[in-house]
């Protein structure tokens, strides 16, 4: 079982730099690395104008804007090509509130069905789009990696603008401009943008140049600041797409919130009423957990394209259909993803304990893998690689680490049984052959042998700081709120709880699946502690009634239901 410590405390210099701030606040920057009163002040405070960087120290950035309005002064039909996941689709709205902003109506969206086209840009696409009459076709979040594809619509006439966020491959697209940070001779400050970032740099390049040159586009339709509206999908996009929340990523992040809770969106007002949320209340967590896995759902177990309605409409009555049709989906690809959980761990437990899971089916859809990988990797604290097939001869599946090993490094070690493969320490992708699937567990069981970390053998963790239940507060919970949003690059904080009594327990949900753990102030006050999807078993001490224990919680403020409650969010028990 793992120990857990309490993070250093600041140095003294630090102290000094960060005395303007309480004690538990600079114990909290010290923890991000923030050691001086100018970090701290940018950190706390996001400010738009000052923190977010010149669109046009992007490469090509000139080319795309001049082609761009060349198209809009010609009447010029434009392919918007934007991929299906929670960064393509806000970033595919962006672009199309512009264009009907400025009064230019000749383009189409085009987002490719996950499970017939994949990911990135395709022929048959391609041919449709240019059928149409489309001249110009615009990336979004995909297109580096496509050289083919770009070559052939090139051939057909058409000029292409990539613009993306993945990492170039070796040979980069003849397109007629890429809008790329990670591009090697790109001088762009900010490299871990996500697609609709870029999108938004281009937008922001766009209305500079109609506001400062002899395009025939009255400044008026645009008024300056008026594509800050446009950060609602900035920031819902930034938040998805596990992108690092800092430097101008934070800034997106900070604002895409203020904007998402004032936003006029009919088909967001509607997802969240769905949702029963408050949109003045809006959260990171409401994203993460509520709104992204519901525009995903869209393209899993049905249409991508229905998202991007959801968020473009003006229609109130389409709005309200979709926002339950999402809504519906989601539910449909939690019973699936739920079913899919059970299946695999039947065949885990028939085969007995393995230090890999690895299981696969030509009848399970690829798209819903990821997620019941990451189920079964958070709960057996092991990698999963789950495959399927769809729709073609190849087998794709999805890997999950469970915290023990870096997956990226693993898969390379195992580079032989893959056709294809990618991702991070926590996460990846990957397919094979019906040929080489067979040999997939020993080689992943090897490679793990030879990569492994020691997570699991007693490292120590780290708490941010030490909390007392009587510092359970509003004032705690406003100075913890000022370090938001939290996700990756800026993560959420850990608070450790010694020796507290649990006054009582309970499992909560329509099946019992949920815990409540209750606390209680020294004036008689009670803190709850909640985990979902918990049993008291599931920690590394199983809590009971009156008993005294070690918590390691995080502290949130809900407001589910118009009822606001503070309480703790239960990260272990010891």
């Amino acid at each position: 079982m793992p120990s857990y410590t309490i993070r250093e405390a600041p140095s003294s210099e630090a102290e000094k730099e960060l005395i303007a701030y309480s004690p538990l606040l600079r114990q909290l920057l010290h923890g991000r690395g923030i050691t001086e009163a100018k970090e701290a002040e940018q950190f706390l405070h996001p400010n738009y104008d000052a923190h977010t960087h010149d669109p046009f120290t992007l490469k090509d950035m000139e080319k795309a804007v001049e082609r761009i309005l060349r198209s809009v002064q010609n009447n010029e039909r434009i392919a918007i090509f934007s991929d299906y996941d929670a960064d393509g689709i806000p970033g595919a709205v962006v672009l199309h509130d512009f264009f009907k902003r400025i009064g230019h109506l000749n383009f189409e969206n085009y987002i490719p069905d996950r499970h017939g086209e994949g990911f990135g840009l395709n022929a048959s696409a391609i041919r449709e789009l240019h059928e149409s009459g489309c001249r110009l076709l615009i990336t979004i979040d995909c297109g580096i990696t496509d050289t083919e594809e770009v070559a052939h619509a090139i051939e057909l006439g058409m000029d292409v603008i990539i613009t993306d966020h993945h990492l170039p491959g070796a040979e980069i697209p003849h397109a007629y401009a890429i809008l790329n940070p990670k591009q090697a001779d790109c001088r762009y400050p900010e490299k871990m943008l996500c697609g609709s970032g870029v999108i938004f740099k281009l937008i922001q390049a766009l209305c500079f140049e109609i506001r400062n040159s002899k395009f025939d586009i009255p400044e008026t339709i645009f008024p300056a600041g008026q594509e800050k509206w446009l950060l609602d999908m900035v920031g819902l996009a930034t938040l998805s797409d596990m992108v690092p929340l800092t430097g101008e990523n934070r800034v997106f992040a900070h604002f895409g919130l203020k904007v998402l809770r004032k936003s006029p969106r009919k088909g967001l007002r509607e997802l969240l009423s769905v949702l029963r949320l408050n949109r003045s209340e809006l959260t990171e967590d409401d994203i993460g957990f509520s709104i992204s896995p519901r525009i995903n759902a869209a393209s899993r177990m049905g249409v991508p394209m229905d998202a991007f309605r959801l968020f473009a409409t003006s229609d109130e009555a389409e709005a309200a259909t979709l926002a339950r049709h999402l809504d519906k989906m989601n539910t449909e690809r939690k019973g699936k993803v739920a079913s899919l959980v059970k299946e695999v761990r039947r065949t885990v437990e028939e085969r007995g304990e393995r230090k890999v899971i690895v299981a696969g089916n030509p009848n399970w859809r690829p798209a819903l893998l990821g997620l019941v990988a990451s189920s079964l990797a958070e709960d057996m604290r092991c990698p999963v690689f789950l495959w399927g097939r769809e729709e073609s001869v190849e087998l794709k599946g999805s890997c999950r680490s469970g915290g023990s090993v870096d997956l990226s490094l693993m898969m390379q070690e195992a580079r032989s049984v893959f056709s294809d493969f990618g991702g991070h320490k926590e996460a990846g992708g990957f397919s094979t052959t019906l040929e080489k699937v067979h040999l997939l567990e020993a080689e992943l069981e090897r490679a793990y042998e030879k990569v492994r970390s020691d997570y699991n053998s007693g490292v120590s963790l780290v708490a941010d700081a030490a909390l007392s239940l009587d510092e359970v507060t509003a004032r705690t919970y406003s100075e913890i709120a000022q370090l938001s949003p939290f996700g990756v690059g800026n993560h959420k904080p850990v608070f450790l709880f010694e020796q507290v009594k649990v006054r009582r327990m309970e499992q909560f949900g329509k099946e019992k699946q949920h815990l409540k753990l209750i606390f209680a102030k020294s004036d008689g006050v009670f803190v709850p502690a909640i985990q979902f999807y918990a049993k008291p078993e599931d920690f590394g001490v199983e809590p009971r009634e009156g008993g005294v224990v070690n918590l390691l919680a995080h502290f949130e403020k809900s407001t589910f239901g118009n009822r606001t409650e503070l309480r703790l969010r239960i990260v272990d028990v010891f």
